[in-house]
């Protein structure tokens, strides 16, 4: 049996994990990112949340092959750097220098949705395929390609960010400084904000009954359940942009299949449903007998981790 780490850093919580050569969780554990943080600082947790989840899987760092962590932004694998993190706000960081100074262990690092697409290709709902894309609707979208059972991500280490195709020209404000992207309308915060347009626009609805404390990102979908008419516009204008970006990525990379994870996906059927239908009338491929799969994720948040811990495998 061999054992690895996997780290998922995050905006918001460090986790962490004993991953066994079965692709097994065998303890895990997490901490508070409480950014803004110098770099070395949140190196300097995860290099103990290493040491303290080993401990719980009955083992010593010595027994770990290595260490791999996933991480926002435009991540150099090859030098373990942190290039860019918008969110982190890390500057050609050493990740992995830091992480091996503490451990003496190697370290590896990796886009954090890269990873997650590697754990739900190892683990996950791509097992046993050879090529997969992954998309996280969450604050943001994001993309992880497996190709051949390598991670894609360009010549500078920027690649998949498939949130950032514009879908509608001069559309919606995006994060990123374009107008229209794919992640404007598609993401949990592209739907909260379509959501809070149509209560605007209609007072009748039934989402201001049902609002709460806030307007989430299941608003509409539970709404359009009640028969109201006007969340039933919202959802079915998010599955319209969300099936064009969908159906985008498979025109260009036609993977075996094309996993779907966030938060939104919780709405199950009353999401993938329609979602593939309106996919199937939009890619190049309709007319053929073989077309990417279009499934949900399956590991949630232990994608992260599990992939991390597979990067050198």
């Amino acid at each position: 049996m061999k054992y690895y780490i996997g780290i998922d850093l995050g905006g918001t919580n460090i986790a962490a994990g004993v991953v066994s050569s079965e692709y097994k969780i065998l303890a895990k554990a997490s901490v508070p990112t409480k950014r803004p943080r110098s770099c070395r600082e949140i190196c300097g947790d995860m290099a103990r949340l290493a040491r303290g989840v080993a401990s719980e899987a009955g083992i010593t760092l010595d027994d770990v092959e290595y260490i791999g962590v996933g991480a926002p932004g435009m991540i150099d694998s090859e030098r373990g750097v942190a290039e860019y993190s918008n969110n982190l706000d890390f500057y050609n960081e050493p990740i992995a220098d830091y992480i091996r100074e503490a451990v003496n262990r190697p370290v590896y690092v990796e886009n954090d949705a890269n990873a997650a697409a590697l754990g739900e290709f190892a683990a996950g709902a791509a097992k046993g395929r050879s090529s997969a894309v992954c998309i996280t609707l969450g604050t943001g979208v994001g993309g992880g390609i497996i190709i051949d059972g390598k991670i894609y991500s360009g010549f500078n280490f920027a690649g998949a960010e498939l949130g950032h195709m514009v879908i509608e020209v001069d559309g919606a404000q995006c994060t990123c400084g374009r107008k229209g992207c794919f992640e404007a309308y598609s993401s949990a915060t592209g739907l909260i904000r379509m959501t809070k347009e149509a209560m605007d626009a209609h007072p009748e609805s039934k989402m201001h009954e049902m609002v709460g404390d806030h307007v989430s990102g299941r608003l509409a979908f539970n709404a359009m359940r009640a028969g109201d008419a006007a969340a039933k516009g919202v959802v079915d204008k998010y599955i319209k942009y969300l099936a064009a970006g969908i159906a985008n990525v498979i025109n260009i990379f036609q993977p075996e299949v094309l996993c779907i994870g966030g938060g939104v996906c919780n709405e199950g059927d009353a999401l993938m449903l329609p979602l593939r239908e309106a996919v199937r009338e939009e890619v190049y491929t309709k007319r053929s007998p073989k077309n990417t799969e279009i499934v949900r994720a399956q590991l949630g948040n232990e994608a992260g981790i599990i992939g991390a811990a597979l990067l050198k495998v």
